[in-house]
This record gives structure tokens, sequence and C-alpha cells, in this order.
């Protein structure tokens, strides 16, 4: 009988071991928009790679590039209900799930992309805007980046917010860029991106916005000539995590997974910057395919870019309530601090 005792209890021993072990070792799916050669795409593998290495293989991320998940909207809901468990979401998206996000989305907000990335990079605010996901079934941990949006049209140059008015201009289809548009006295629609071309030959929309980059891949320069170098709104994706995923991870884990996130974002944007000096399968820089291309390029003063800001004021005073002044007011107090 004893020895019979003593055999349960290394069974059950046996057991409670191997399903820890089973349980340690997990594969994640990781979901994104970006294609494959992309910045953003880039530096979610570089993510998955970093956190492989740093849990010794217990913790593989598989990444799934190009919307092979579905479209941002259904990865943001999947992640909500626990069906993904991880994806890099625009804040244009989230702000739909989370309003306080759309204060990513400000026009004109950053006066230059150093200052823009200090800001984004800054601890006390990430702890700031990730604090309001929870609630909303999800987690913020880090970020990818498509890139700062530009303007290109059929008609003529664009150096100022007069120049927007009465054009019929394709944006994402989102509150803060609907409001952004409509306040210059242009006339902004959400027609789906794979429609943008044709929408364009056509005359269906007289503009655009998306980075620079963006539209020379999809070739939207070859029918609409004109190119300002607007940076407008910088497209930021939140790195979210499902709670029920967040949750199972162990503390060393999910410093690993925050440190993995600035791993991502940094490979994003170093990646980013090469293809603006190389384009995919066009081999030039951004600058000398316009040239060669006879595509019109603008780039605006700073006094061009001050007086689209001012422009953009009531918008930023509606989103101020919208967000939240302590929120406004804090993220406002940042980009200050970081421009000094």
């Amino acid at each position: 009988m004893q020895r019979f005792v003593s055999f349960l209890i290394v069974v059950g021993f046996l057991c409670a071991t191997l399903s820890t072990a089973a349980w340690a070792k997990m594969t994640l799916k990781f979901g994104h928009v970006a294609p494959p050669f992309h910045g953003q795409s880039k530096g979610v593998d570089a993510f998955a790679d970093y956190v492989k290495e740093k849990t010794n293989g217990e913790i593989e991320i598989k990444t799934f590039p190009f919307g092979q998940l579905g479209s941002e909207r259904s990865m943001a809901e999947q992640v909500q209900a626990g069906t993904l468990e991880m994806a890099s979401i625009t804040t244009a998206v989230m702000q739909n799930y989370v309003p306080q996000t759309a204060i990513m989305d400000l026009p004109f907000v950053f006066p230059d992309r150093e200052t823009a990335y200090a800001v984004i990079d800054d601890k006390q605010w990430q702890e700031k805007i990730f604090s309001y996901l929870p609630e909303r079934g999800f987690i913020g941990i880090g970020w990818t980046e498509n890139e700062f949006r530009d303007i290109n049209n059929t008609q003529h140059p664009i150096t100022k917010p007069e120049d927007l008015e009465g054009m019929k201009i394709r944006v994402m289809n989102s509150p803060v860029y609907m409001d952004t548009f409509k306040q210059v006295g242009a006339s902004p629609v959400g027609i789906p991106f794979p429609e943008l071309y044709n929408a364009l030959q056509q005359g269906v929309i007289d503009a655009q916005e998306n980075p620079l980059l963006t539209s020379i891949l999809i070739k939207a320069t070859e029918v609409a000539k004109h190119v300002t170098n607007t940076d407008h709104i910088l497209t930021e994706c939140m790195i979210i995590v499902s709670p029920s995923v967040w949750d199972r991870l162990n503390a060393d884990q999910k410093k690993i997974f925050r440190e993995a996130a600035e791993v991502c974002i940094q490979t994003n944007r170093e990646v980013n910057r090469e293809l603006h000096q190389s384009l995919p399968k066009i081999g030039l820089s951004i600058e000398e395919y316009c040239e060669q291309n006879d595509v019109k390029l603008v780039q605006l003063t700073d006094e061009q870019r001050q007086a689209f800001a001012k422009a953009m004021q009531p918008v930023w005073d509606k989103y101020r309530d919208i967000v939240g002044p302590d929120l406004f007011d804090f993220f406002m107090a940042k980009i200050e601090e970081h421009s000094e």
C-alpha cells in the first residue's frame, strides 16, 4: 500500500511538472497591416526576435503583416475579445475604442520630428496615455509607426491653409482627420484605400493624404503631381496586448516585452529612414524620384507650418474637450518640454 501511495505521488509530481512546462511555452500571434518591407513590419519582427531570445524560447511570437489577420479595426476587436494575442493599431483606429488616443492625431501639433519622437518615447507620457487602455480591454506597451503624412493633389501647389479650400480630399476614416480638413474648407471623404489610385485618376477626388513614401509606392504621384511635405500628422500605432495574455506573463516576461517594444520602434524608424534614401524596387531617394518623375515637391517653411498650426486651433480646442483637459494639457506640456 505504501509503495502504491509513493507511486501516485511520483506520478502526480511528474504530471504537475509537465503541465507547468507546457504552460510556460507560449506561442502568440502579432498582427499588423504594414507590408513586409516596411519599417513597421521589420520592427515587429525585431520585437518577436528579442522576446524569443530573452525568454530562451519560452515565448515565440509569430508575426502576421499586411492585414493577414484582418483590418486594424477587426484586429483591435480580436485583441479586445481575447482571440488575438497582440496587434499594432493606429491611434486613428484606436480612438474608436479609447477616445483619449485621438490626441496623438492632432494636426500640426509637433513642431518637428525630433520633438515628436522625444514625446512619444517619454516614459511619463507612455504611462499616461496607456493608462486609458485597460478598462477598454487593451494593454498598451509601446509603438510602431507609419510616417508623417503629406498631401498630394492634382490641382496646384499647397503652401497655405487657403490652398485646400474646396478641394475634395481622401482621408483616413477617423474623426480627427475629417475635422482637420473641414477646418480649412476642404471636403474630406473616406474612400477605401485600395480605391484611392482610381479615384484620383478619374477625378472623383482632387487629393489624398498619406506619407509620401506610401504615395509613391501606390503610384498616387503618377496621377497627382503636386506634393506638399505638410507633415501634418504622425501616424503612430499602439502595440496592444490582450489582458488575458498579459496576466499570464510574469514580471520578468513583462519587462522583456516592454524592452522589445523599444527595440521595435527604433528598428521601425531606422528602416523607414533607409527607405527614404532608397525606395523599394526603385533605388532612388524620395527627392530623386520626384525630380526624375516631374513630381512638384513643396517643403513648407517654419512660417508656413506655423500658419497651418494656427488654422488648426479650433480642432485642438474641440479635442481638448473630447480627451479631457488634464490629458490635453499634459501632452502640450510634454511637447513644450521636449521642444526646448
